[in-house]
């Protein structure tokens, strides 16, 4: 496995607060809060800030102990370990205050794009058109792994200050000094509900702070870097915000005009105080700012999803590493898919006004919602505070806050003040969207922890093999083709290495072959009960392999497990196989589906292997991607001199008859290759028949009517498996890996040959009548 390596610094990190902190909230709110409250936005936003540098300061000294990804859902996971529904709803809130901000910031920048930048001719575009396009590209960037260096937020941040101070220095000097400060002095207002409701929605704008902390695994000595960015950002980004409201209560804009811009009135100000360049300027800092954010928040979510996944809190896909992009590939689709869905919900179909139902949501709305699911999980972080100080006392913490539990009590009430003053509708939407989600839970039930599920009581032995020295460990800078060989019988382990090795040949990189005994355990069953029983496995196979004569590089370990296909499944992942060779098993029919449908690679299930001395390959004619993928295995094995014959059976039944031509065209660069024409009563009879006479091993691709069998037709491999036992002919099953679409495809494919069957079933009887007539 490759070792963490921790690459952001201060300012680096100091940069992900900022520029995190800087989006649609300066740009959005400042114009509304401006219109209701005046000068006094200046003590709302600063309110805001003091909160959230009191919950701040909780999540540092928690980032200080835990120094890994997953912010606030980790902290309370690991001081409440066993208050289930309570980390969940922890989690689940804020992976909704996430996607809700995330939300929020692309709705915002299509209001900025709808009223600077799409032309007139593209006016009938539904709202919210660009916000869900950004969120699309947004979510396809992150799931394929393309994302911010340090040095690029450093310099996008450093964009964005330089843009407010630009929007900052030209109110001053277009009014001057003197009649700036006196337009600020003669704005203030004393509505003290107006401020705090003001405060409630601008909270949001702060939250960044929690973007350092959830980066605490990528940062540079976290316990000093964590609370001094956090620290430095807020102070930061609050005199910034309070100069840019100074520079709003300075605008020639008449005020009813920026209550009407709304969120866009920042825009208007500029133009007043820059001219046209001066909008552009705000424009295109406003978008960016608002984009590059949703980019930060889409990670924090996919990295609560992911963490929730592998808790067994989401299902495990969530906390899937995809194969090819390295990214939690089904955690950020999630998060893109709940942006989206509350893009459409509070903008397109529900508005502040002019909806399709008497239900008005809109912008502030969605701005309470995220702001209320972000505010309830920090309050429980702040009690989590004052629990963890208790509980673990002696813990070693590299910064502590102060005043406790007086400060954190005061976060807590903070919190819940600012949610009271939030918008009504938003906050009964987000207890309603979290209540449901509690109870698909408790209905789901959950799933085991990741970690409870497998554990690897005898790591991998050293390299061993006729090549290998005695005690040398695997390289771990080398690239190796890592073949993964899960072995149930000890005995069987020789065979399975010695063809494990032959599929490996060919290959640009050197073959390592990863043996791996897998001892499932029940439910109830401590791991360290049936430790014993694997070690004991793990020296047999050792045994018997030492016996033989292997040029190979191999390791054996052993695990214990509750979940043998996720075992296997997990073992893959995570030590990024390129080949998995495991039995056919018999008796458990589940563990071959699963491991054959969500392989994050090609898997090779192997039936009746007793000798590897192969002279010969079978392969029948065939279709569809996984008979192509093992079209491509066998011309490597042909092409280094192994006879390769292709079978074409024309079944006498109802089955349709394979064409040969695609097989034949892959296998064009062997140099003995072989075409025979069968005929039998079925595909899998003709092709074990032929390959008993013609000796050596049948490769045959996995079926792709295995999902849908009891609706057409029965399992080509297990019929060719069962058929192949009896005459003693031993088989090789080929399933790659396949993509989404390809999965889809491979639902839909029974039905697309049932539908052909049927189709020329119809053909043929219009034929005969024609004839008779």
């Amino acid at each position: 496995m490759v070792e963490h390596t921790r690459t952001l610094d201060f300012k680096i990190a100091f940069a992900i607060g900022l520029g995190t902190m800087i989006a649609a909230g300066i740009f959005s709110l400042s114009g509304t809060a401006v219109a209701e409250i005046g000068s006094s936005a200046v003590i709302a936003f600063v309110i805001a800030a003091v909160i959230a540098g009191i919950t701040a300061a909780a999540y540092s000294e928690f980032a200080s102990i835990y120094s890994e990804n997953g912010g606030g859902y980790l902290f309370t996971s690991r001081t409440f370990e066993d208050r289930e529904y309570l980390t969940y709803g922890i989690g689940m809130s804020l992976f909704l205050g996430y996607t809700g901000t995330t939300a929020f910031y692309l709705a915002t920048m299509d209001e900025w794009f709808v009223r600077f930048v799409l032309p007139e001719q593209l006016a009938w575009l539904p709202h919210g058109s660009t916000a869900v396009l950004a969120a699309v590209l947004l979510g396809v960037l992150n799931a394929r792994g393309t994302e911010e260096s340090g040095t690029f937020q450093l310099l996008v941040s450093g964009a964005k200050v330089a843009v407010l101070i630009a929007f900052i220095a030209g109110a001053f000097t277009f009014r001057g000094p003197t009649t700036a400060v006196g337009n600020f002095t003669a704005q203030f207002s004393t509505d003290i509900v107006g401020i705090l409701s003001i405060a409630a929605l601008a909270f949001i704008t702060f939250f960044g702070f929690s973007a350092i902390a959830a980066s605490a695994g990528e940062i540079i000595e976290p316990r000093k870097t964590v609370p001094r960015a956090i620290a430095a950002s807020i102070i930061t980004v609050t005199v910034l915000y309070a100069l840019v409201i100074v520079a709003m209560t300075n605008s020639t804009v008449p005020p009813e005009v920026i209550a009407r811009e709304g969120e866009t009135a920042m825009g208007e100000v500029a133009a007043g105080f820059l001219g046209p360049i001066g909008r552009s300027l705000i424009v295109a800092g406003a978008v960016f700012s608002m984009v590059s954010a949703s980019n930060a928040s889409i990670l924090a979510a996919s990295s609560i999803g992911s963490l929730m996944g592998r808790r067994g809190q989401a299902p495990r896909a969530f906390a899937r590493i995809h194969s090819a992009f390295r990214t939690p590939f089904w955690s950020v689709t999630a998060a893109t898919g709940a942006i989206v869905t509350l893009i459409v919900v509070f903008i397109a179909l529900f508005p502040s006004e002019g909806g399709i139902a008497p239900i008005n949501l809109g912008l502030t709305v969605l701005t309470g919602f995220a702001t209320f699911n972000l505010l309830l999980p920090l309050a429980i972080v702040n009690g989590a505070l004052i629990y963890h100080r208790r509980a673990f006392p002696d813990i070693e913490r590299g910064f502590r806050v102060p005043g406790v539990p007086v400060v954190p009590v005061l976060g807590i009430l903070a919190n819940l003040g600012l949610i009271y003053n939030l918008p009504r509708r938003g906050v009964v939407t987000g207890v309603g969207l979290t209540v449901a989600l509690l109870g698909i839970y408790l209905a789901w039930g959950g799933q085991r922890e990741i970690d409870e599920l497998v554990r690897r009581v005898y790591p991998p032995e050293p390299a061993r093999g006729e090549e290998a020295e005695t005690e040398r460990s695997v390289e771990p800078d080398r690239e190796y083709f890592r073949v993964l060989v899960p072995i149930a019988r000890p005995d069987n382990a020789p065979a399975h290495v010695r063809l494990a090795e032959l599929l490996a040949a060919g290959q640009k990189k050197e073959p390592l072959i990863e043996v791996v005994t897998v001892t499932e355990i029940p439910d109830q069953t401590p791991h360290e009960v049936m430790a014993d029983v694997a070690g004991e496995r793990v020296e047999r196979i050792e045994e018997v392999l030492e016996n033989e004569d292997l040029s190979v590089e191999y390791t054996v370990e052993g695990h214990t497990c509750r979940d043998v296909a996720f075992d296997i499944l997990q073992s893959a992942r995570t030590d990024g196989v390129d080949l998995i060779l495991m039995g056919y098993p018999e008796e458990n029919d589940e563990i071959t589906k699963q491991v054959e449908y969500t392989a994050p690679c090609d898997v090779v299930f192997a039936s009746g292997i007793g000798t590897t001395d192969v002279e010969r390959i079978n392969i029948g004619a065939g279709g569809g991607p996984h008979h192509l993928a093992a079209a491509k295995l066998v011309r490597q094995l042909g092409e280094q001199g192994i006879e390769v014959n292709v079978i074409s059976v024309d079944p006498v039944g109802e089955e349709t008859a394979e064409d040969p031509a695609r097989t034949v065209s892959e296998l064009n660069s062997v140099p003995d290759l072989h075409v025979y024409n069968v005929s039998a009563a079925s595909i899998g009879e003709g092709l074990v028949e032929k390959a008993k006479s013609e000796g050596g091993i049948l490769v045959i691709g996995a079926s792709r009517d295995r999902r849908l069998r009891q609706w057409v037709f029965g399992s080509t491999p297990d019929s060719v498996i069962q058929r192949a036992k009896l005459d003693g002919v031993p088989v090789l099953v080929y399933a790659s890996s396949t993509s989404v679409p390809e999965q889809i495809e491979d639902y839909l494919f029974p039905v697309y040959r049932y539908l052909l069957k049927w189709t020329d079933q119809v053909r043929g009887e219009t034929g005969r009548r024609t004839v008779e007539t």
